[in-house]
């Protein structure tokens, strides 16, 4: 009787061959290629801002510090914070309308939504740069009833005023789409959890709804408060010294146009920056305990 014997030596020497093969590594030659283009024309670019003597860098050291730009980069900061302040107050108010049961508080809301961003900021920045010629007063009181004090409207609203309204009502509109966004994308069955613990909405909404809307929200409004600051430029139509309108007025006088122009393009690059470490850090708290 014969038996039939396998071998395993041949399937060992072959496990013993494979070890042996050399490992060749992927070569890119077209990313290396890609990559020293690139830095070649950074390079290029570089070398064409120390040399070029058109962006007159000495005219650029001049004015990047002096105390009119310093005060206008004051007055453009002081607009982004009322505008993003009352702007995200009254959005986060046209967001619970949104969401309302009340169909008088949802339509109000969609309308004011609806109307601010179909107007162009600039033509709403005139608009409350002339309203002394609509009304010439203005008065507190009852509606329809007795008032009980007047006031002359150019008295009342100056042009900053005119501009921290105009920001602020105009960015409320896309706060409430965003505010909105966020509190949607909660899972619902986060707000059944907290009503089945007896929680008031209350807490449900400020300790469990919002502390996970806040990752939703975060990146849009850290980018809406960066299109506000840089927004700001625009009130320069309403003779408003921010930081442009300075910029412009310099040049006007000695004609270094490039390098004012760099002076102001500097500033807000680097507070853009500031701006955006900022965002990283409440990102980074609000997104605790979720990957």
């Amino acid at each position: 009787m014969s038996t039939l014997v396998v071998s395993a030596q041949p399937e060992a020497a072959h496990e013993h061959d494979d070890g042996g093969l050399p490992i060749v590594r992927t070569r890119h030659p077209w990313r290396w290629a890609t990559a020293a283009i690139a830095l070649v024309v950074v390079a290029q670019f570089a070398h064409g801002l120390i040399s070029n003597p058109g962006w007159d860098w000495s005219t650029f050291a001049q004015y990047f510090t002096a105390a009119s730009v310093v005060s206008a980069l004051k007055v453009t900061l002081e607009l982004t914070f009322w505008g993003t302040l009352l702007g995200f107050f009254l959005g986060g108010w046209l967001a619970v309308g949104r969401l309302s049961k009340s169909p008088v508080l949802r339509t109000i809301s969609w309308t004011y939504i609806w109307a601010f961003r179909s107007i162009p900021l600039i033509v709403q920045l005139l608009f409350w740069f002339n309203l002394a010629y609509l009304y010439k007063t203005l008065s507190l009181g009852i509606p329809f009833g007795p008032e009980f004090a007047h006031f002359r409207t150019n008295g009342v609203i100056s042009g900053f005023t005119a501009a921290v309204i105009g920001l602020a009502l105009h960015q409320a509109a896309y706060s409430a789409e965003i505010i909105r966004a966020g509190i949607i994308s909660v899972d619902q069955g986060q707000w059944e959890a907290a009503r089945s613990l007896g929680l008031p909405w209350r807490r449900q909404f400020f300790t469990i709804v919002v502390p996970q809307a806040m990752r939703g929200i975060l990146p849009n409004a850290a980018n809406e408060v960066i299109s506000l600051f840089k927004g700001t430029s625009i009130v320069s139509v309403m003779a408003i010294a921010e930081l442009f309108y300075q910029v412009q007025v310099i040049y006007g006088r000695n004609g270094r146009v490039v390098p004012l122009l760099m002076v102001a393009t500097v500033w807000y690059i680097l507070l853009t920056s500031v701006l955006s470490v900022i965002q990283f850090y409440i990102e980074r708290h609000f997104s605790k305990g979720h990957r």
